[in-house]
């Protein structure tokens, strides 16, 4: 018997009603609660990762194929842990562009004056077609309104050959694991954060941030999503139980149909 293969998806999760109320609701949200943390980001993300945040992400880059040399876009870029290690990877600063629809989070950010930083979704990328050799995205995907679009647009604007990387927490696969991760990041940061953050809304943040990683489209939906979108050798790599990367070169030429 023949196991269906997983559908492509659009949304990346159903609205999560207890922090707005609707799809159109979801992006004008996420933009003012992520403005109103911004000032705090950095301090909590480096509380949850234990410090290893930085470690990780390079390495990660690594595997999904970053070179010296090549020009990166990152999606979601927030205050630029991901970018600050492209920049290193690549060997130059000026190589690595960054998009955010948040404000607060680009002017929070304290990355080199030469990389370029600008306002935009990952729906709609302000970039002509074929034009990164390496596309880059961490924790960003449950906040997109729609991966089908979102990951067409990540196909048109690499080169031919150019490689993917996108960056998740995803459930753990045991019961004790999902316990064990959720009462972390919805209990222990949460708390935390309330007696180290300047912010009021970056304890909400942090709750938000495990609920939506809990009501997210399984793994095997996202690569198909990513295989629909044209893209090629998608795989998902998988560390510690929870960190998922999503891996994809875009095809060197047209395929025959």
């Amino acid at each position: 018997m023949n196991t269906p293969r997983p559908a492509p998806v659009h949304a990346p999760h159903i609205p999560l009603t207890d922090y707005y109320q609707t799809e159109q609701d979801r992006q004008a949200y996420l933009r003012q609660i992520f403005d109103n943390t911004a000032a705090d980001y950095d301090r909590i993300e480096s509380m949850l990762a234990w410090g290893s945040g930085s470690r990780y992400r390079r390495q990660a880059l690594i595997r999904g194929g970053l070179k010296t040399g090549m020009k990166v876009l990152d999606i979601g870029v927030g205050t630029g842990l991901v970018a600050a290690q492209a920049s290193i990877l690549t060997g130059d600063p000026a190589l690595v562009t960054g998009v955010d629809p948040s404000p607060g989070m680009l002017a929070a950010s304290k990355l080199p004056k030469t990389m370029a930083l600008m306002e935009g979704r990952a729906e709609s990328l302000p970039f002509p077609d074929n034009h990164f050799d390496f596309l880059s995205m961490g924790y960003a995907l449950r906040h997109i309104s729609d991966l089908g679009i979102a990951f067409a647009e990540f196909e048109r604007v690499l080169k031919p050959g150019g490689r993917l990387c996108i960056l998740e927490i995803t459930q753990a696969q045991s019961r004790f694991g999902q316990w064990l991760l959720k009462s972390y990041m919805r209990g222990v940061i949460p708390l935390l954060a309330r007696f180290v953050s300047r912010q009021k809304d970056t304890a909400t943040i942090w709750r938000y941030y495990w609920d939506s990683i809990e009501a997210c489209v399984p793994p095997e939906q996202v690569v198909a999503t990513l295989s629909a979108a044209g893209l090629t050798q998608v795989r998902r790599h998988l560390e510690v139980g929870v960190f998922s990367e999503y891996q994809a070169i875009k095809a060197d030429r047209v395929q025959p149909g």
